[in-house]
């Protein structure tokens, strides 16, 4: 016969079991909260269905529904396609400076990596719990993740100015909201989400670990695939100028990962100034493959004995907002361009963008290139240029 202590451990063991399980359903996950934020449907247990019947919430589906089936047929399944083609085995990490929260075109261009590094100057910020948000706040959260997201929709590139706004303002701010969102619609399922900061010295600390003085702040998110394949985004806000990068450890800490494959985009040709020579320097030794437009590397920084370029597209120098960064080098170059049929960069529409693959050569002999075209480009016949209703090009400023 059970004593009366042991009776009442017993039915105090049943009532905790009973009672954790609604604890556990009560807590909103990562991944719930990004395909919330994404206009996706989160999990049938999460906290957050219910306010999926929000009116602003299912607007917010619908705008972002269009939106990124709008993009995926216009450029991100054609960039699959062209990575498919003329890329084969990329090494596992690729470094995006000066990205911002783009992880869409780094998974689009470089899908088979497992370890991605963005940077740029917005900071991390936060997501705060969305079952927190003071009453009517939801609809206009909403409304600025879409408003921040509006020029990288429609332009390929997020524009500078309104960003520092954009991610600065309203319940959701910094680059987390935004990572979530492009995590979620690239069919992502978020398992972790932490905290990280480098000393000088380029080592990590996560969680509640003191880097110490001049550290550099970003966050990193353990994320997986359709395939279940356990994947890891790094994102530093950090100055990425030469005084800048000399005074923290991200350098130090990306040596770690490398050699990597590097995209370079819609960058503001900050590259070309000699007061971002470190960061030039750093993507040309420790990158196997180097996919950019125009604005990234000038092609004279290059060395010819050292790689193999393989442009695509068409040069048609840069816009108005940059003046005195034309390169004549770039303009041969493309006279054996291959086509490509999406648009990328500052010039955002097909007909006038340009990509250039730049593949690092063995440097013994030895070895095989990491990233090769199936074909050695061939000039083509440029196609006729197609009429388009009149727009005006965004600008972005450094």
């Amino acid at each position: 016969m059970l004593q009366p202590v042991k009776i009442a451990a017993l039915a105090a063991a049943m009532l905790l079991a009973a009672v954790l399980p609604g604890r556990a359903a009560d807590t909103v996950t990562a991944n719930d909260t990004a395909r919330y934020l994404a206009g996706m449907a989160p999990s049938a247990e999460s906290p957050l269905t219910p306010l999926t019947k929000d009116p602003a919430w299912q607007h917010h589906a619908r705008f972002l529904d269009s939106a990124f089936a709008q993009l995926e047929q216009r450029q991100l399944s054609k960039i699959r396609t062209w990575a498919d083609t003329n890329l084969s085995a990329p090494r596992p990490t690729m470094f995006y400076m000066f990205s911002g929260p783009d992880f869409l075109y780094a998974n689009a261009f470089y899908s088979k990596a497992s370890t991605y590094v963005l940077s740029a100057l917005e900071p991390p910020g936060s997501v705060p719990d969305l079952m927190k948000l003071p009453r009517g706040g939801l609809g206009s959260a909403l409304n600025n993740v879409e408003h921040s997201m509006g020029s990288i929709l429609n332009f390929s590139f997020f524009i500078t100015k309104l960003m520092k706004v954009d991610l600065r303002a309203g319940q959701l701010n910094g680059t987390l909201p935004i990572l979530y969102v492009f995590l979620a619609r690239s069919g992502k399922t978020i398992r972790d989400v932490s905290p990280v900061a480098l000393d000088d010295k380029g080592t990590a600390y996560f969680a509640n670990e003191n880097p110490g003085p001049n550290a550099t702040h970003g966050v990193r998110i353990v994320f997986a695939g359709s395939d279940g394949e356990q994947k890891t985004l790094y994102y530093f806000s950090t100055d990425l100028s030469n005084s800048g990068v000399k005074s923290s450890g991200f350098l130090k800490f990306c040596e770690t990962l490398a050699p990597g494959n590097s995209l370079i985009k819609s960058a503001s040709y900050l590259l070309h100034a000699g007061n971002f020579s470190t960061v030039r320097d750093f993507i040309l030794v420790n990158s196997a493959t180097i996919i950019q437009d125009d604005s990234g590397i000038p092609l004279n920084d290059y060395n010819p004995k050292k790689w193999r370029f393989f442009p695509f597209g068409r040069y048609a120098g840069p816009i108005g907002e940059f003046p005195g960064r034309y390169q004549q080098s770039y303009a041969d170059l493309f006279r054996r361009s291959q086509p490509m049929d999406f648009g990328i960069g500052y010039r955002w529409r097909s007909y006038e963008s340009n990509l250039l693959l730049s593949v690092k050569l063995p440097t013994d002999g030895s070895g095989s290139v990491d990233a090769t075209p199936a074909a050695e480009p061939a000039p083509p016949a440029r196609p006729k240029r197609p009429r388009q209703p009149a727009a005006a090009d965004p600008r972005r400023s450094p």
